[in-house]
């Protein structure tokens, strides 16, 4: 399984595969969370979506796909 924690989102274009695919799966969930709830389940501190609102997920969820297709 991708081990997404350690990486930095700010070089997501040296991800593989996989682990863009963790990260979009991720940021859905999170996104998804952040609709759901008022008051969401905070992250741990070596999570890469910490601190990150909805507008932001959304953002990230493009650049990640735009990433995949690249690789593909």
């Amino acid at each position: 399984m991708a081990n997404i924690k350690l990486k930095s989102i700010e070089e997501i274009e040296t991800w593989n595969i996989k682990e863009l695919r963790k990260l979009r799966i991720t940021i859905k969930n999170r996104m998804e969370s952040l609709k759901a709830s008022a008051k969401p389940k905070p992250l741990p501190d070596t999570h890469p979506l910490k601190d990150m609102e909805l507008g932001e997920c959304q953002k990230l969820l493009e650049k990640v796909q735009r990433a995949e297709k690249n690789l593909a």
